[in-house]
This record gives C-alpha cells, structure tokens and sequence, in this order.
C-alpha cells in the first residue's frame, strides 16, 4: 500500500554544495568575460552577487535546514541578479555581432560559451528555488503540507513500478529532488529545446522553460553558428 500521507520523517536537508558550485562558477564565468560584454565595471556585479552569497552559506553551511523571509529574499534575489547579468551579456553579444563589431572568432565562442553555460546554471538555480516552496521546504515540511509542484519528476511516479524502481520513488522513500536534478532539467531543456523526463505543471515554470530554450536557441543558431564560421 502506498502511503501518500506517510509520517514526514526528518530528512538532513540538501547538501549545500551543488547549488554553491553552481553559483561560483556562474559568477567566476561572469567575471571572465570580454569587457564589452560586462554591465558595468568588471567586478562590480561579481563582488554584489558574493555580498549576497554569502549570509546564505552563513545560514546553511552544509545542509539547507535554516530559512525565513530574508533569507528566502536573498536567495531569489542573487538568482535575479545572475540572470539579469547574463541576459546583459547576451544582448550585447547578439549586439556586437549584428554590428560587425567583432572579428575575434575565438573570443566570440569562448564568450557565447559562457553565457551558455552561466544561462543553464541560473535557470537551474530558478527552478530549484522555486519547486515545491524552494530547497529547504522541500525537505523540511511533510508532504501533505508542501506547496503545489512546479514539476513532476519520474520518481513522483514510480511507487507502482517494480520494486527495485519503486523504492525510488517519492511515495515509498521520501525522495524530495534536489539541485542536481534541477541541473538535469535545465541542461535537457536548453540542449533538447524542450522537457524530456521531467514536465512542468505551472504556468511560470512552463514560462521559464520557454525562455531558456528561446536563449538557447539565440546562442546556438545565432551567435555560436556565426562564429564558428568566422573561424579561419
């Protein structure tokens, strides 16, 4: 019988250190880019998302346990700030090329490779905050209790499968998904240009998912095709 209302049971929380990776490469790759690619001073918006950055690793150095209304807006806010940086980035990129302003091939793909990847990192860093009432909800709250799913995962549907499979599942193991799954999604999405095994239910993730794959479709079709065929 599956229990769909089980006891919560106490869960550790998330490891912390995905998302913290993923965080510091986006902001490493940020800082790394050419300076007509940069809103600002090179360092500007690197050291603002650091400021942010660190109270949340303060507050949850190993395991996401701890969170209240701050914290909550910290986190939103750094993934905010991420983004935005990076849709700069790839405007003025779009930009140079259609004005001829570049004719560095090699700068251009390691450029546009950046974004690409720092545009994967943030939408999986979006999805993961906003999922089931963010990663801390997640694992923290008893079932019955967590805020609507933004995303249906296999293993929310798996309790019924056989038994090497459904001990997996959400049902019978707790499962709760955590940042690396998240990272999957966004990876599938902005390579695939759609969802594979994991589907979005509400509107704003279907809306995210939609614009990941439109920024993608820009950086792969548009940037990364016309600088490949720059290349001597």
């Amino acid at each position: 019988m599956v229990l769909s209302e089980r006891k919560h049971q106490v869960h550790p929380g998330e490891p912390r250190l995905p998302a913290a990776i993923a965080v510091l490469v986006a902001i490493a790759l940020y800082a790394l880019l050419p300076n007509r690619l940069l809103l600002g001073p090179r360092y500007v918006v690197p050291v603002l998302e650091l400021l942010l950055f660190i109270p949340l690793v303060k507050a949850n150095p190993r395991r996401m346990t701890k969170e209240n209304r701050l914290l909550r807006r910290l986190s939103i806010g750094l993934v905010l700030l991420i983004a935005a940086s990076n849709a700069v980035a790839l405007v003025l990129l779009v930009h140079d090329l259609v004005a001829g302003k570049s004719d560095d091939a090699v700068t251009l793909l390691i450029a546009a490779g950046q974004v690409w990847v720092t545009n994967m990192l943030v939408f999986a860093l979006a999805f993961w905050e906003l999922d089931r009432g963010g990663p801390v909800v997640r694992t923290q709250t008893a079932r019955p209790r967590l805020p609507s799913a933004d995303f249906r995962f296999p293993q929310d549907e798996d309790h019924d499968a056989i038994a090497e499979v459904a001990k997996r599942s959400s049902a019978k193991s707790g499962w709760a998904p955590g940042f690396i799954d998240y990272l999957y999604v966004s990876i599938t999405n902005s390579s695939a240009f759609s969802p594979t095994d994991t589907m979005p239910l509400s509107p704003r993730v279907k809306l995210l998912m939609a614009l990941e794959s439109v920024s993608a479709l820009v950086l792969s079709v548009i940037v990364i095709s016309y600088g490949v065929g720059q290349l001597k």
